[in-house]
């Protein structure tokens, strides 16, 4: 067994990836508590310092330590007939969707909650008479989409080559739409209204004006082995442009 697959059997790649996103999801939420309890700036940097000194620990202890149904124990005493690492790895899988989850959701009410800059917004009123812009151009009118903050949450394409993983891919979708349900000042489509262009071809900027929404979340799921690869994307549907995107 070559070292990467080693790695792999250790779940030492699961471990970094889960610790990647735990700790970008923690220094945003530092970011906020800082500002919000007036703490001092080194604050920030005492957390960097020790998620960077973490990191390696994490690691080292997952390629030196196993998760067993007697608790933890030296990778070297446990039988691999009797090591349930794939089992392990399943439960990690899921951590990360969760945290994944978090970050999106944290991401987008962060953006949502941010107020739009006044001052730009007076000049653009200042200038328009009888609904023209200030430049005397007058423009074709946009796609109408709610002014308020809304999402639509698309069912997450499975990439994989069984089928059966379709569940997968449908679960982090439904995941994702219950946990921004719950960010305040945020309307979200239904999940009937969304699981309908499951398989259309339809473009988002199409998606959304029949769902009037302002902003679509879509993703795919790409399963090999033991190996899962989630990708999310946040999307303006107003220009059809890319806000955010992660992979894990």
């Amino acid at each position: 067994m070559s070292f990467f697959e080693e790695l792999k059997r250790r779940n030492v790649i699961r471990v970094a990836i889960a610790y990647a996103v735990g700790a970008w999801l923690l220094l945003q939420l530092t970011d906020v508590l800082v500002e919000l309890l007036g703490l001092p700036d080194t604050a920030g940097k005492y957390v960097i310092l020790l998620l960077v000194i973490g990191f390696p620990l994490a690691l080292f202890f997952a390629w030196a330590f196993e998760m067993t149904p007697e608790g933890i124990k030296r990778e070297t005493d446990v039988d691999r007939s009797e090591s349930i690492t794939d089992i392990t790895g399943r439960k990690l899988d899921r951590s990360i969707i969760a945290v994944l989850a978090l970050a999106v959701v944290f991401f987008i009410y962060d953006k949502f909650s941010t107020p739009e800059d006044v001052g730009s917004g007076s000049i653009s009123q200042a200038g328009q008479v009888a609904g023209k812009p200030a430049s005397g151009v007058i423009e074709p009118d946009p796609v109408q989409t709610p002014s308020e903050p809304s999402i639509a949450v698309l069912p997450f394409l499975n990439m994989s080559s069984d089928p059966d993983q379709e569940y997968f891919s449908d679960g982090i979708a439904e995941e994702l739409l219950n946990l921004l349900v719950r960010v305040d000042g945020l309307k979200v489509a239904s999940r009937t209204s969304s699981f309908v262009y499951k398989g259309e071809n339809l473009n988002i900027p199409a998606i959304a004006e029949e769902l009037k929404v302002n902003h679509i979340l879509e993703g795919s799921v790409r399963k090999a082995g033991n190996r899962v690869r989630i990708t999310a994307q946040l999307i303006d549907t107003a220009d059809d442009r890319h806000l955010w995107s992660d992979a894990s």
